[in-house]
């Protein structure tokens, strides 16, 4: 169903003291401006590729950096090979491992049926990754995909074969631990069972439709055909999905506000953030208004099929119906973490601020496979997948 290969990865050779830290980031679109500005004090660092265009808004001097790179060896290439992506973290008070397989997976309409998307996207994050694309040739991030898994034999054998390349601990204390496959019996095998599995996109919906989009420029160059990945098992022990809330700024008077929403949706109040945390599981959204009032809601009409998703009930009845979101009346950002939403509303931050539960995988894959987009942030998988750690040069 997908087609997955092992490819000849461009990865960083380091010089006598260097850490691989030096060399590596977390995806492009969660960096602010001052980490950016430490990571970009290394002279290899991956954010001189990825966040480094010229004042047209194209990477013509990141191209002449890789090169460069590859030039004096701050970067070696393997023969083909897949990755093994371990990331060894803390959530909910238990220590998890996830393991992603990264490699090159085949772009293909969504039509077609094999690679599954779960979100809608923002066209202008598709036009400055495109103009990335084109001017360095070169795949330095990888999408996050979920798969059905490998045959217990197989991982057997991943394990075995695997030759162990970088290990780091990030400010957060997540370990990456980065392995090499390049035994073509273990590869082969891996290719083999990836060919009958479908493909959901968890995270990266942006790189891989502007992949799509410049294989689509490029027809004759089957290089060009491919993106970066790392594909995680759907019964991985370590795949924790955390929800995304909203964090609303509007004009709307908070009182109005509370009466609309309590027109479409059930309604109960909670005394505090913590009481509304707790009894949250029984809800659909808890809401958080400047005032300090909380309040437990769900839907209870008709579903056609998605508003039983927390996501889509938030967007379309209190975003979308009570604020406005289509009048351009609300200005929406998002945070993952509720501790740090509690903090902004006591602070006075955010006018309003929708808490929302953690999504199910199961919901997520039905509804996707189904030909349902959710709206945008309806999940944040944890941990980041980090990039620096290999690329796939097209050129």
């Amino acid at each position: 169903m997908v087609t997955f290969l092992p490819f000849r990865g461009h990865r960083p050779f380091l010089g006598t003291g260097e850490d691989i830290g030096a060399r590596i980031s977390p995806p492009y679109d969660v960096i602010d401006s001052g980490y950016l500005k430490e990571l970009q004090a290394y002279r290899c660092n991956v954010t001189r590729l990825t966040l480094s265009p010229d004042d047209n808004g194209r990477y013509i001097g990141s191209r002449k950096e890789l090169e460069k790179w590859i030039a004096d060896g701050s970067l070696v290439q393997d023969d083909d090979s897949f990755y093994l992506y371990e990331q060894e973290f803390t959530a909910g008070g238990k220590k998890m491992v996830r393991r992603g397989i990264v490699g090159i997976l085949r772009t293909e309409p969504y039509e077609n049926g094999n690679i599954i998307p779960h979100e809608e996207t923002f066209s202008k994050v598709k036009e400055d990754r495109l103009n990335l694309l084109r001017d360095m040739e070169t795949h330095l991030e990888s999408i996050f995909g979920i798969f059905g898994g490998f045959s217990a034999g197989l991982n057997i054998k991943i394990d075995a074969s695997s030759e162990k390349l970088y290990r780091y601990t990030d400010e957060c204390g997540v370990i990456h631990t980065y392995r090499k496959i390049s035994d073509k019996a273990v590869t082969d095998a891996m290719v083999s069972e990836l060919s009958e599995q479908k493909m959901l996109i968890a995270d990266g919906h942006h790189r891989y439709e502007t992949a799509l989009s410049y294989s689509i420029e490029n027809p004759d160059d089957e290089k060009k055909g491919f993106v970066l990945a790392t594909l995680v098992a759907s019964d991985d022990p370590g795949l924790v999905i955390w929800p995304t809330h909203r964090l609303l700024d509007s004009p709307l008077d908070e009182k109005d506000a509370v009466g609309k929403i309590k027109d479409s949706m059930t309604t109960a109040d909670a005394d505090t953030p913590d009481d509304l945390c707790e009894e949250l599981p029984k809800w659909q959204m808890g809401l958080i208004f400047g005032s300090g009032k909380c309040m437990l809601a769900r839907y209870d009409g008709p579903d056609d099929g998605l508003r039983s998703l927390d996501t889509y009930a938030a967007q379309e009845l209190v975003i979308g119906k009570t604020y406005g979101y289509d009048a351009g009346t609300v200005k929406v950002s998002y945070d993952a973490e509720f501790g740090s939403v509690v903090k902004k509303m006591r602070n006075g931050t955010h006018d309003a601020a929708i808490v929302l539960n953690a999504p199910d995988l199961r919901t997520v894959w039905d509804l996707s496979a189904a030909g349902r987009r959710m709206p945008k942030k309806t999940t944040y998988f944890f941990p980041k997948i980090w990039s620096g750690f290999v690329f796939y040069k097209m050129g």
